[in-house]
């Protein structure tokens, strides 16, 4: 008898040894696997069961969190939600979440290590501190400005400190309202399906994740190539440039729609925006030295991210000759963001000096303490500083006399570069309006604000269009309220167009 009480006792004592070791296994072992399962629904419900942290422009929030007395507790409210989109992104219990509140979904979500003081201990006993704040870097007049500028508009504006990469203003327009898609009632699968169907494409973030032909915006980059490899030596000599310029190899010819383009120099191609002139620079510089300038300004790089993900602006790294030229002004595959474009006004404000730009100052607790910021860095160094320093008088005399008179503000001194992008089956599309610029008020030490602009009108009467006339008054607004200036109109305004392609 004692013998089955003994083999009793042993069964019990190895099915305990074998419960303990399989709840260690799920609890230690294969705990990822099961936080992680689309079934376990637990964090889904820790997560909403506390206010999530904000977001912050100009020292206010921008989001906040309402008590919905759901089982997902906490439902996230956006104030100013159309304008600040671009930025923040959604958070929705059922679609996830997007751009900063995604990027920074670890800290708002009280989750990241670095609000804690033992992460170790928090980990095992499944402990969430209260979310984190998110600063950002934005200029809340800036951002209006922008906003406003464009309207009705589809188009995007990205404005940059340049001397330090901070992002000052990112819009796209049309935009939405992120607080459509907080809850979990019908209301929020009709918002997307609704948003995601809308032809205008309200979820886009344009500025930073659909490119453009940059149009003749891009010439800064082919002039800046043609200054470092030596092609000109001289702004205001002659260049050896026939109009209409024969495209190499072919039977197709490039022509202006403005005067005095035949041999000009590169001051009166740059002012007036001669497409002969730069497509024959192009040609010159050659395709290795025009793809290794366009990389240091930062086109083919597909690992910016400001700190939410950034689509590549492309440089075509394999064309002949007569593409070469086309892609010197900006049209076959050169595409760009916007922010891409303002990346480039910055550099030449920045003494040819590219800083990585970015949307995050700093990270802190709910209690404001900080536990980390933004570093500030030099990402490439796009151009001498020689190239940097012509270039802004060249683009001084865009804005002074030239294409982008509409860009100028009293107070202050405005370089600046139009642009009409063609694109379509041949060329069949609306023109998109393109115009970049920097600004250094009188009284400053150097350039403030570098902007990009771009407005794509597909209402409006083709001949109308022209990024002098319809995104440089908008690109002003943006610099001004950067400078604290008034965005007084110069007396052309709306006289001047954009002569290039």
């Amino acid at each position: 008898m004692t013998r089955y009480i003994r083999r009793a006792a042993a069964l019990c004592a190895l099915l305990l040894v074998a419960l303990l070791v399989n709840a260690t296994r799920i609890q230690l072992v294969q705990a990822g696997s099961y936080d992680e399962n689309p079934a376990n629904r637990r964090h889904t419900i820790a997560r909403y069961g506390q206010p999530r942290g904000n977001i912050l422009v100009g020292g206010r929030a921008v989001t906040g969190s309402r008590d919905s007395g759901e089982r997902f507790r906490y439902e996230r409210t956006y104030r100013n939600g159309p304008l600040y989109a671009p930025v923040t992104g959604f958070a929705s219990q059922v679609y996830g979440t997007d751009l900063l509140e995604h990027a920074e979904d670890g800290l708002l979500a009280g989750t990241d290590p670095m609000l804690s003081l033992f992460p170790l201990w928090n980990e095992l006993t499944r402990a969430r501190n209260p979310g984190g704040d998110v600063v950002t870097t934005l200029d809340p007049a800036a951002q209006q400005a922008a906003y406003a500028g464009l309207g009705a508009r589809r188009g995007a504006v990205a404005a940059l400190e340049p001397s330090t990469g901070r992002i000052l203003a990112l819009v796209s327009t049309p935009s939405y309202d992120p607080g459509e898609l907080s809850g979990t009632d019908s209301a929020v699968a009709d918002a997307w399906a609704r948003l995601n169907g809308a032809a205008d494409r309200p979820m886009l973030n344009r500025a930073v994740r659909q490119t453009y032909p940059p149009g003749s915006t891009f010439k800064v980059v082919t002039a800046a190539a043609a200054l470092d490899a030596g092609v000109v030596r001289d702004v205001d000599a002659p260049t050896k440039s026939p109009d209409p310029y024969r495209l190499p190899g072919s039977s197709a010819r490039l022509t202006n729609e403005v005067e005095g383009c035949a041999n000009a120099s590169l001051r009166y191609a740059f002012e007036w925006s001669c497409n002969t002139v730069f497509g024959k620079l192009g040609v010159d510089v050659g395709l290795s030295r025009m793809r290794a300038e366009a990389a240091e300004f930062g086109f083919n790089d597909g690992g910016l991210a400001i700190p939410f993900p950034v689509s590549p602006s492309t440089f075509d790294t394999r064309s002949d000759p007569a593409q070469l030229a086309l892609s010197a002004i900006g049209q076959y595959n050169t595409r760009a963001t916007p922010l891409q474009m303002a990346m480039v006004a910055a550099a030449v404000a920045n003494n040819g000096s590219v800083r990585t730009p970015h949307l995050v100052e700093r990270r802190t607790t709910d209690d404001g303490d900080t536990v980390s910021t933004t570093g500030q860095r030099t990402l490439r160094q796009a151009m001498n500083p020689a190239t940097a320093v012509r270039l802004r008088e060249l683009m001084t005399d865009v804005v002074a006399e030239g294409t982008g008179t509409n860009a100028a503000i009293p107070g202050a001194t405005v370089g600046g570069k139009s642009g009409t992008a063609q694109h379509g089956i041949a060329n069949s599309g609306t023109p998109y309006a393109w115009f970049i610029s920097w600004a250094q008020a009188d009284d400053g030490v150097a350039p403030a604000v570098a902007v990009a602009v771009v407005v794509e009108d597909a209402a409006a009467d083709r001949g109308d269009i022209s990024g002098g006339g319809d995104a440089a008054p908008v690109a002003r607004s943006v610099m001004a309220a950067v400078l604290r200036l008034s965005p007084s109109s110069p007396s052309s305004l709306n006289s001047s167009s954009d002569h290039g392609g």
